[in-house]
């Protein structure tokens, strides 16, 4: 079974990776569950790009490097954030309905953690789930692009691995040539084969016991290409949201940045606000220090959690902006009212 390009993942990277390389090629996407099955599909606030007047790339720029603590490859961030409106626009063009602001004519746009300025395109809270939409609706209208689910990649096709295979003279470099793939509905290994192999598997936060990360999100991507001899690094960066709810009878689910960026306040089990204790940025500052401020005030109260309050505003507010996360504490039997913590 054999492609031009075998591209093994079907997030936002593997999806429009597969749409930029088929005018000229044919493409087989393997995914190991259903094609929504992503992070992708998950992602609640949005993307961050300079879309408004009175931003600039050197604020955004400087932002991320802050956010970065000194630990960014300043060309890499330079790079981003140069072309992430273009993309964005790209995105809108192709479809995605990003929100757009009262009186049309631009992005309605939300504030994150770590942002000096709004610069979050959304589409409510299910950006995520709207992106995917518009990209597996254009794959699916791709004659060269293959997609099939259920097709969990074991490990890369190697030739110095290849049971009999020769082995590589010195100096010789090694080659891919595609991957050992589970169909997960026969419970067959199927050979397939592409002339460049791309993986887009996303991360390993699945790992961890507590996490937002999709079930799918078990680093298989990152071990296939370490058994293949492809250097690893920064594997202590995983992908991760301070901000879930916790219940000892319901799964957690991720309760998005924007909250904050909209307002919401982190307070102790006394209803204190406490972020400004650890962070000149208070509620806005990035994941690791608002991590480091939660698990400050959990083992200094010993209580088991804390609270995000944003009973300031109603609960109309609430519904329109926040309609996953709304509809999601509805269902879970969680009281939804607009009244401060005591």
């Amino acid at each position: 079974m054999r492609t031009d390009i075998l591209v093994v993942g079907s997030g936002i990277a593997g999806l429009s990776f597969a749409l930029k390389v088929s005018s000229f090629c044919t493409v087989t996407l393997i995914t190991k569950k259903e094609s929504v099955d992503t992070a992708t599909n998950l992602a609640q606030g949005g993307i961050a790009a300079v879309l408004a007047e009175g931003d600039s790339h050197l604020l955004h720029v400087r932002d991320t490097l802050y956010s970065g603590d000194g630990l960014c490859h300043d060309d890499i961030v330079e790079m981003v954030v140069a072309d992430g409106s273009d993309r964005v626009r790209e995105l809108f063009d192709m479809g995605v309905r990003f929100i757009q602001a009262k009186g049309g004519g631009r992005f309605d746009l939300g504030m994150e953690g770590g942002h000096s300025r709004r610069r979050v395109a959304h589409a409510l809270d299910l950006t995520g789930r709207e992106i995917e939409k518009v990209l597996l609706e254009k794959v699916s209208a791709d004659s060269n692009i293959d997609v099939l689910e259920n097709h969990m990649a074991i490990d890369l096709l190697i030739a110095s691995k290849v049971p009999g295979g020769k082995g590589l003279a010195r100096g010789e470099r090694d080659t891919c040539f595609g991957a050992y793939v589970l169909n997960t509905i026969t419970g067959k290994v199927e050979t397939r084969l592409g002339k460049l192999t791309v993986l887009c598997t996303g991360g390993c936060g699945k790992a961890y016991l507590y996490t937002t990360n999709p079930d799918i999100a078990t680093g298989d991507g990152v071990a296939m290409a370490y058994r293949a001899g492809a250097k690893v690094a920064n594997m202590e960066f995983v992908q991760f949201h301070p901000t879930c709810f916790y219940s000892h009878k319901i799964k957690n689910f991720l309760i998005s940045e924007a909250v904050r960026g909209e307002g919401g306040v982190l307070v102790n089990s006394k209803g204190e606000p406490f972020m400004k204790k650890y962070d000149s940025r208070g509620d806005l500052a990035t994941r690791d220090a608002v991590a480091r401020g939660i698990d400050a005030e959990i083992k200094n109260s010993g209580t088991d959690c804390v609270f995000l309050d944003i009973s300031h505003k109603n609960s109309v507010f609430l519904m329109e902006r926040f309609p996953t996360i709304y509809e999601t504490c509805r269902r879970s039997g969680i009281d939804i009212t607009c009244e401060p913590i005591p």
